[in-house]
This record gives C-alpha cells, structure tokens and sequence, in this order.
C-alpha cells in the first residue's frame, strides 16, 4: 500500500521553510513575510520553529547568519573558486524608500523618463544606465539608502571581506528567482558609520 501524504523534502527544509528563512535573512519580521507570503503570520511563525529545530538553532540571529543554500539553487549546483582578493567594482544597485510607490512609479518613468523595469507589490525598479534603481514603500520614515556592489561570488566576496573586518549583518540569501531561472543573491554589511551596504550577484540557471 503507497503511503498517503507530501513525499519528503530532498533537502535540509521544505521549499515553504528556505522561503521564510530567506525572509528572515533578509532581516523582514514574521508580518512583513506574511504579507509577501500572502499567508498568516502563524504559518510564518510554524515554518521558522520548524527551520530552528531542523537546523539547531535557538535563536532568530543565528538563522540570519546561516549561510545554508538550498539544493534546488543554481548558485548550490556552482563550484566556487576562492581567489586570494575581492575587488568591489560596479555598482549594481541603488535603493530608496519612498512614501507612495505608485506615485513614485509614475514620477520616475513619465517625468524622469527612466526606463521601467518591473514592479512587485510595493517595490519598484528602473534602469539607470545599467544601474537598477530600486524604490520600496515605507509609509513611515524614509530609510537609509543602500549601495549595492555586483559581485561574481557573493559567499567567496562575503568571506573576503570578513576577512578584512568587514561586519556582515547576515549570510548571503536568495532574494528573487526569475522566470528564465536566474536567482539573485544579496548579503548586508556596515560602513564605518554603522550605514548599510550590500553585496549583489546574479546567478544564471544551470
């Protein structure tokens, strides 16, 4: 007799918990990740107990910090190379908080003439001459904007800088896999003022 029931997860967690635990790496609390989620806070809730115990962790700081990538990653199926230095060059991206993002879509697209490239929910990007503009809705205080550096590796960047010194916030994560296959990747580091910057990569399917 077959056995009724999900077949087990070929990986560390189920596909639901990786997509919480990137949420929580991203540094998004439980009701900002059951509002992209779509789902209830509970759930959100049940899929990070879940990931702690799996993994066994006691706290929220030490999942934001793994550097676990699950099997179904492109970036998981890569074989990194670790060069002796990382250098920083071109700048992938730029964020702002803005207070209405659809006016802000509008703005940027109809007065500025930038060219747009997609909008998910409240976040919203632009080319800007290959740099991407990235425009995210905060009703409240306008948060810090945020240089993001493209890297080749993002864990071999990551361990590099470290290695210099550099405070990481949290372990690279997976933010976004694209209809062709391809995943972006980020991590989030201080400047000597305590100012977020980033890590970007793009990672091409297999």
């Amino acid at each position: 007799m077959s056995k009724r029931g999900r077949p087990p997860a070929d990986d560390l967690l189920t596909p639901a918990e990786w997509t919480v635990v990137e949420g929580v790496r991203h540094g998004l609390s439980n009701p900002q990740i059951a509002r992209r989620l779509s789902v209830s806070t509970d759930a959100v809730k049940y899929h990070v107990a879940n990931a702690l115990q799996k993994l066994g962790f006691s706290s929220r700081a030490q999942l934001r910090r793994w550097p676990g990538i699950r099997r179904a990653s492109a970036l998981h199926r890569r074989n990194a190379v670790m060069p002796e230095f990382v250098a920083l060059n071109a700048i992938g991206q730029i964020s702002r908080s803005v207070t209405n993002v659809a006016r802000a879509e509008a703005w940027y697209r109809d007065t500025l003439g930038l060219r747009h490239l997609y909008t998910f929910g409240k976040l919203c990007f632009f080319d800007c001459g290959g740099t991407r503009l990235f425009l995210s809705e905060n009703e409240s205080t306008p948060t810090e904007t945020i240089l993001y550096f493209r890297v080749e590796d993002i864990h071999v960047a990551q361990s590099r800088l470290a290695e210099r010194g550099v405070e990481f916030l949290d372990a690279p994560h997976r933010i976004h896999q694209h209809a062709d296959g391809s995943e972006e990747w980020m991590t989030f580091f201080k400047d000597p003022e305590g100012r977020p910057l980033a890590l970007m990569s793009v990672v091409a399917p297999a």
